[in-house]
Formats: C-alpha cells, sequence, structure tokens
C-alpha cells in the first residue's frame, strides 16, 4: 500500500494529494503541467515535499513533521522514465546489472534469468544503447528498474515516444511484469488504451489538485475527453 498526503509548491503549481493506493498498478492521469511528474519524483525521493507524509506499507518514506526523510537511493523505488536513460557506454547486460550491482545484490541469480525472459532481453545483451530500437531501450530501462528489486515501481509514460507497433509490444510486456513478478507500480499515461489495459486504480490530477481517485472500471469512462 502507498499512503501518500502531501503539499507542495513548484513555480505557480499548488500540489496537494493525498490518497492510498492498494491496486497492482494505479494510473496517474491528467493535463500537462498538473503535477503528476512532480509527484512522481517526490515519491521517488527526488525533491522533498513542503508538507505531509509518504509511506510504503510499514514503512514511512517522509514525514515533515516528525523530520524523516529517507535518501531515495534507500527508498528501493525503481523509476522508468520516458526516455530510457541508459548508459551509452555500457552494453544492455551491464546496463542491466547496474543498479542490481548498487543494491548488493547477486548479478547470477533465479530474479535475472525471470526479467531476461519476461521482457526478451537475452538476444540484446552484448549490443549497447545506440543499437537499439526505441521499445528495446524501453525494455532494457524496465528490466533494469526490475533487477534493483524494488518494492515499487514509478513509470512516467514510458510509451509516449514510441509508435503503435512498438506500444503494443512493450504492454504486453507490462501486463506480464504486473501479474508475474507483482511489483506494485504508479503509471502516468495520457492514452486511455494504457490505463484500460493496465490499471486498476485511477487518480484523476487537475491543476496539482486530486480530482477523482476509484477502480478504473468505474472512473475511465467517466473522465472527461482529452484529459488522456
Amino acid at each position: 500500500m502507498l499512503e501518500i498526503d502531501i503539499r507542495h509548491r513548484v513555480g505557480a503549481l499548488n500540489l496537494a494529494v493525498s490518497l492510498r493506493a492498494e491496486g497492482p498498478v494505479t494510473a496517474l492521469f491528467g493535463r500537462s503541467g498538473a503535477g503528476k511528474t512532480t509527484l512522481l519524483n517526490l515519491i521517488a525521493g527526488l525533491a522533498a515535499p513542503d508538507s505531509g507524509r509518504i509511506a510504503l506499507d510499514a514503512t514511512v518514506l517522509f514525514d515533515r513533521r516528525k523530520g524523516i526523510d529517507v535518501p531515495s537511493r534507500r527508498r528501493r523505488i525503481g523509476y522508468v522514465f520516458q526516455d530510457a536513460r541508459l548508459f551509452p557506454h555500457l552494453t544492455v547486460k551491464q546496463n542491466l546489472l547496474f543498479g542490481r550491482w548498487l543494491a548488493r545484490l547477486p548479478l547470477s541469480d533465479r530474479a535475472v534469468e525471470q526479467v531476461l525472459v519476461l521482457l526478451d532481453l537475452a538476444p540484446l545483451l552484448a549490443r549497447r544503447p545506440a543499437h537499439l530500437s526505441g521499445g528495446e531501450k524501453q525494455r532494457v530501462a524496465l528490466g533494469r528498474a526490475l533487477l534493483a528489486s524494488p518494492r515499487l515501481l514509478l513509470m512516467d509514460e514510458p510509451l509516449a515516444s514510441l509508435d503503435a507497433e512498438r506500444k503494443a509490444e512493450i504492454l504486453a510486456h507490462l501486463e506480464a511484469v504486473r501479474d508475474e513478478i507483482g511489483i506494485p507500480i504508479l503509471y502516468v499515461s495520457h492514452s486511455r488504451e494504457e490505463v484500460r489495459r493496465l490499471a486498476h486504480e485511477v487518480a484523476l490530477i487537475e491543476r496539482g489538485q486530486l480530482a477523482a481517485f476509484g477502480p478504473a472500471a468505474t472512473l475511465l469512462p467517466r473522465l472527461p475527453e482529452g484529459e488522456a
């Protein structure tokens, strides 16, 4: 369970979000500039809220009143961005194992093999990022995040830069990750199809405020056109 109750100001944006995400995949909906990425960054520990509290299961990650602010590297939160952000000088294998090395986890075990099979990464291991397609880069970025053994996975519009064929390919892999690995995911997207296929809960963010939150099957049909 992810519990968020925060307030934060960035420029003209006043972010105020309070929710408890319990589904395997919770989607964040909203127009550009609504505060979705800012919220992910606060959860990841890349910035600190002005006030409030963030907790993941029984662990408090941030509590302004109690002076708790767990460093990002110790939160065990995976983050997949819109651009894959792979290290260009490393091979796919080295990119995949980098996060695992930082987390001081075994570099060769069943978890590594599971991710390689699940994301069909074995044929890519010797390549460098410059020789990967956009979809392949995102699969590697997802694999790298998973191999760090996160307790939560944040995904910020990971399919936005891909064409329809690559999106369909990655969506199938994301469904497999959701169903087989079981790590909770907070997923930002403007695509109703992505959210329909992946999410169990939807949070609508408007101008920094939580405008609606509930089961995807109930809420998604009621969202105004143009929100995604």
